[in-house]
């Protein structure tokens, strides 16, 4: 039996130009890493009605199946490369991939909704540092002359994950019930964490004294202002009253709080100065509009297409996968024309043509 091969980095880029049998596996554990975190993130949308019949649960708490992943991973993901630095961006993400496959064994198994939102919220955790660390590792595994190859791969893996999610739910859902969305992972990340284990590199870790903090102030701020706005947004079946506006002041002031922390942070998770930049700003502002917009359609239009519409899981599946699939293909071409016509006049293209589909919304 052959011994487990783990390449460092001088090891790596002395390689061949076409990279060593250890970099290969060690890159189609990164891609399974990617593809499994983003496939988590699309696959429970087209499983929301039929959650909310099994367990005779409101749109508004079955909507937590799909929030609690990605709060998770929005609170989470901007520290967890940070906590890599401190603990070993290896180990980490060994953890991350075993929280994944394990809260995705508890997804399936739950047997109450208030159970599987909170195993979800586990499997965002683990999510959260398989996409951050994900990436961290290509400069260490993959030789400097392939990293834009292999980040193009992650990015593709990625989109293909979120596109196939929806389609894939359907039909499992249709053929084996709605735990199968959530069991399918199992396999799927037991292959990832034996391949990550096997074939990344062991990274040469820093004095102590020359790591940078951990800011837990700012990782706290961030995760409740998150938390409570998407409170307000989503308590209340359909009314906004009195406590969605006090959640919603109470967003608007933890973001102050977060500012405030952040400038006095010595190791902040986000240098404010960045923000400085109204190019940076805009942009950052604009992808969080598109992206809430999204997600929104995501989670409301399985309800519409379902209920509406009258169509049954995998058609669901189908027509949510159509939007992920579009953009991944088209991903590539509109980066080559942005290239000769510039960023700005295709984002203001993009930004007028780009809407979402009507059908969507009840």
């Amino acid at each position: 039996m052959s011994q487990p091969i783990i390449a460092t980095r001088d090891e790596a880029v002395a390689g061949s130009a076409e990279g060593t049998p250890s970099v290969r596996w060690a890159l189609a554990g990164l891609s399974l890493s990617m593809l499994l975190s983003s496939l988590g993130t699309s696959i429970a949308n087209v499983g929301l009605p039929t959650l909310a019949q099994r367990f005779n649960a409101s749109f508004q708490a079955v909507q937590w199946v799909v929030l609690a992943y990605l709060l998770a991973i929005t609170t989470l993901i901007v520290g967890v490369g940070r906590l890599g630095d401190l603990t070993g961006r290896r180990r980490l993400l060994l953890a991350g991939i075993f929280l994944f496959t394990v809260a995705s064994v508890l997804c399936g198994l739950a047997p109450t909704l208030w159970l599987l939102i909170a195993a979800r919220a586990a499997q965002g955790l683990g999510a959260a540092i398989m996409m951050a660390l994900t990436m961290a590792f290509v400069g260490e595994t993959v030789p400097k002359a392939r990293t834009g190859s292999a980040m193009g791969l992650l990015g593709t893996m990625s989109a293909t994950g979120t596109a196939l999610g929806p389609s894939l739910g359907g039909v499992l859902i249709a053929g084996l019930g709605w735990r199968a969305i959530f069991l399918v992972n199992v396999p799927l990340g037991i292959l990832t964490f034996v391949l990550a284990r096997r074939h990344l590199p062991v990274e040469r870790r820093e004095p102590k004294a020359a790591r940078a903090g951990f800011d837990s102030a700012g990782t706290l701020l961030l995760a409740l202002t998150l938390a409570a706005y998407a409170l307000a947004m989503t308590i209340g079946r359909g009314s906004f009253g009195p406590l969605n506006l006090a959640l919603l002041l109470a967003a608007v002031l933890g973001v102050g709080l977060f500012v405030l922390a952040e400038t006095r942070a010595v190791s902040p998770l986000i240098r404010p100065a960045m923000f400085r930049d109204p190019v940076l700003s805009a942009s950052l502002a604009m992808s969080a509009l598109v992206s809430t917009v999204m997600m929104a359609t995501l989670v409301v239009g399985p309800f519409h297409l379902s209920r509406a519409l009258g169509l049954d899981a995998a058609l669901v599946g189908l027509v949510l996968s159509l939007g992920p699939l579009a953009a991944a293909l088209t991903g590539v071409p509109a980066g080559r024309i942005a290239d000769r016509l510039g960023a700005r006049r295709m984002t203001i293209a993009g930004s007028l043509q780009w809407r979402p589909a009507p059908s969507f919304w009840p």
